[in-house]
């Protein structure tokens, strides 16, 4: 394991980054969407500081996230996956086929999927 696997702040802001990236955004672009200052946003990418759960909800709606996935990820609650999600999200990982961006990024969009779908039941 490496440092950035065992550190959930490093992992949060990996996590950001990937959906920023994604969103084809900078950094100052989230910036301003947030209200959340430039210098602040890249340190949280970077792991070095611990949002509040106003600038992780700031930065869901950003990003198009929803606020419950940005708050997982920060480990503040924890995900009501069913035991079927749980087996799909444990193959994406697993896969070694796929980089650790890779592997986020899929868990993000079957996470939104299941999301859609569960409200529109």
């Amino acid at each position: 394991m490496t440092a950035e696997q065992d550190d959930p702040r490093r992992m949060l802001g990996s996590f950001i980054r990937v959906q920023r990236q994604m969103a084809n955004l900078s950094l100052r672009q989230l910036s301003a969407l947030t209200e959340v200052s430039n210098p602040y946003l890249s340190q949280v990418e970077r792991g070095l500081h611990e949002p509040s759960v106003r600038v992780l909800k700031s930065i869901a709606g950003a990003l198009n996230l929803s606020a419950e996935t940005l708050l997982e990820q920060a480990g503040l609650i924890s995900g009501t996956a069913k035991q079927d999600d749980k087996a799909t999200e444990s193959a994406i990982r697993a896969d070694p086929r796929l980089t650790e961006a890779q592997r986020r990024a899929l868990l993000t969009v079957y996470r939104s999927y299941v999301e859609a779908n569960a409200v529109e039941s």
